[in-house]
């Protein structure tokens, strides 16, 4: 069963197709999606393919063909759609100039982390920078970049807005992603200081819905595979550290309307300012549907090493409301939501589960 056959999910992509995009923008464009199989990527691909008036092309990239057959088979035969196998820290050829490039690829989880810094950093900084190039070169539009709202790094609890920058220290490999985050926007506001690139980048907090993939260790994850599973949530931290969140609808929505809107060469913070929870939180509320129970164990040092030790990550998204964005979707329901389409789509629960993090 593919996602867009859930009525959950096609609601989910409908209302995110109601808001009034001037799609006429994208008309007999080329876009290219970058990590398109990914938790945000999948679902982007989905809205942009399931809008009734595109009449632009659709090109999505990943590193298996076999991903995107699992994820985008209903798509495969259809004239408007193409996807590509490309590794984007290798040099980037194509022979389709793209007018639109929305890059979320990128090593965005914790195993990630702690098993490859080194790859994670690289591939983020290459990737990027070959996609600026390729897009300078070739005279795309516009480039979106999806950053993180780790790029803050750590500031005594503050609530970041986008002008903000706290202290991530260079020594600790766990720093591979913050770091990367923070020097790919760097080489967009330098392509776009030195070309003239029309680049924008949002910066989003954690992103949650069911298109996680099948190696995706985040918390919420680790502890909607439990809860499918009727399992308990093993916490491996005192739970006490605090985030906002931001359901995957909403954040794609975020992303089109700074597509769309946004000012070129700006940063948007993109969050749900209602959904701001602490970790153990968030274990107790999908528990609570699962009618399981949270259990505390103190990781390995293995596992540890791919921990955020930030206590509290908070955004200000005043710029991004300013473009005429807000989130739809209210924190539990679109967990309960998340839990609904997984349970529908009865994707393979036997995960590994090491690094059932924080």
């Amino acid at each position: 069963m593919n996602y867009s056959d859930i009525d959950i999910y096609r609601s989910d992509v409908d209302s995110v197709l109601q808001e009034q995009f001037p799609w006429n923008r994208l008309d007999g464009k080329n876009i290219l999606v970058t990590g398109a199989t990914g938790l945000i990527g999948t679902f982007l691909v989905d809205v942009l393919m399931m809008n009734p008036s595109r009449t632009y092309r659709l090109w999505v990239c990943g590193r298996s063909i076999d991903g995107a057959s699992k994820r985008f088979g209903q798509y495969m035969d259809d004239p408007a759609f193409s996807f590509f196998v490309q590794d984007l820290a290798q040099p980037f050829s194509s022979d389709v100039d793209f007018d639109y490039i929305i890059h979320t690829a990128g090593n965005s989880f914790p195993a990630a982390f702690s098993s490859d810094p080194v790859g994670t950093l690289r591939g983020t900084v290459l990737g990027t920078d070959n996609l600026l190039r390729y897009g300078t070169e070739h005279k795309m539009e516009r480039m979106l970049y999806v950053s993180s709202g780790e790029v803050y790094g750590d500031g005594d609890g503050v609530t970041w807005g986008e002008q903000d920058s706290g202290y991530v220290d260079p020594t600790n490999p766990r720093a591979c992603y913050p770091t990367a985050k923070r020097a790919a926007e760097n080489l967009c506001a330098c392509y776009h200081s030195q070309y003239g690139t029309d680049v924008v980048t949002v910066r989003p907090s954690h992103t949650y819905g069911a298109t996680f993939t099948d190696s995706d260790n985040r918390a919420y994850a680790q502890f909607l595979r439990n809860a499918v599973k009727k399992e308990d949530i093993v916490l491996k931290s005192d739970g006490k550290q605090e985030r906002g969140y931001c359901y995957v609808a909403d954040c794609v929505s975020a992303i089109l309307y700074v597509l769309f809107y946004g000012e070129s060469g700006q940063a948007y913070n993109v969050t749900d300012e209602n959904s701001f929870i602490s970790i153990r939180q968030l274990a107790e509320t999908i528990a609570g549907y699962s009618g399981t129970n949270v259990l505390f164990q103190i990781p390995d040092d293995k596992e540890s090493k791919g921990y955020s030790t930030l206590k509290r990550t908070q955004l200000d998204n005043r710029r991004l409301k300013a473009l005429g964005w807000s989130a739809k979707t209210d924190f539990k329901c679109g967990l309960q939501k998340t839990l609904d389409i997984l349970k529908h789509k009865n994707l393979p629960v036997n995960r590994p589960d090491n690094n059932k993090r924080q």
